[in-house]
């Protein structure tokens, strides 16, 4: 899932209401050998274009600091979008000394303090869009999702439930919700997600929150992701996002090996803008700090 979109299929939950009739991988003896893949994005030619073109006329030294901070910002985007985080948040950084009034900007580099564990930074940053931009719903729910990787969920709580009731239809603020407040309350946050799924609309991110609940196969869900897959890229988004949630699930029921490679391969696939990505880095770390906690206190 990126910033400021969610994908939507309708066909997806035409499949998803049909996978109860469909035989579970333990009925028919078949399993996955192995894990469904896409072949892992690769920057293109028009990226690569982009970024050397704007190389050049960045070099120019009659540029207004207005045109500046905009190609910068530009440039940024291209590098991020290959993987480049710290070209991009260095065009960020630059682009904000010539113009500071960009919430946009402040957005994203509230995320990338967040992948680095930089939590203090991550909220002054999302503070920022929300003082420039009040309305940036976005900002809203990554400083929530920062406040959750924090520790602080009361606040992180907060933020979600706000993002969430601005439209209660939206699967991924669902499944956000869910993840947070499974951490203070956990039987009532499965009820109230199942509740929603239940009378879910269309959206392809119902088919994660299935998955997220057990309420459908591993199977079942890879069945649904090839079937709606229109190409390469689509397949390699929906397997990130369909690997970093199943993690999710698994980590909750500690099961934590699943878990880290399920991370693993959220990463393999190259879709650098997506916020499932991003914190699968952030995830792993998390899970590697408990498991060093658990060895040490056995050994007390």
């Amino acid at each position: 899932m990126k910033w400021f979109k969610t994908a939507t299929l309708g066909v997806a939950l035409a499949l998803l209401g049909g996978c109860a009739s469909m035989e579970s991988a333990s009925d028919n003896g078949s399993q996955w050998m192995y894990p469904p893949m896409a072949v892992p994005l690769q920057a293109s030619v028009q990226q690569e274009v982009q970024i050397a073109r704007l190389s050049q006329l960045l070099l120019r030294t009659d540029l207004s600091d207005e045109i500046r901070a905009k190609m910068l910002y530009e440039r940024g985007n291209y590098y991020d979008s290959v993987g480049l985080r710290d070209l991009a948040r260095l065009d960020f950084n630059q682009s904000l000394s010539l113009n500071p009034a960009q919430p946009d900007i402040f957005n994203l580099l509230g995320v990338y303090y967040t992948q680095i564990a930089e939590f203090d930074a991550a909220y002054e940053a999302f503070d920022s869009t929300l003082e420039l931009d009040p309305s940036n719903s976005y900002a809203t729910r990554n400083r929530a999702i920062a406040l959750y990787y924090g520790g602080r969920l009361e606040l992180a709580l907060e933020d979600m439930q706000a993002h969430f009731d601005e439209d209660p239809n939206d699967a991924f603020r669902a499944l956000w919700l869910y993840i947070i407040k499974s951490e203070v309350e956990p039987e009532q946050a499965r009820a109230e997600l199942l509740a929603r799924y239940e009378d879910r609309d269309e959206q392809w991110g119902w088919v994660l929150v299935a998955l997220m609940l057990n309420e459908v196969s591993e199977e079942q869900a890879f069945k649904v992701i090839y079937s709606t897959s229109t190409d390469n890229m689509v397949l390699a988004e929906q397997l990130t996002e369909a690997y970093f949630y199943l993690a999710k699930r698994y980590q909750q029921e500690k099961k934590y090996a699943d878990a880290i490679s399920l991370y693993k391969l959220a990463m393999s696939f190259n879709v650098y803008e997506y916020v499932e990505h991003r914190y699968s880095f952030l995830e792993l770390g998390r899970i590697y700090t408990q498991l060093r906690q658990e060895q040490v206190e056995a050994g007390e």
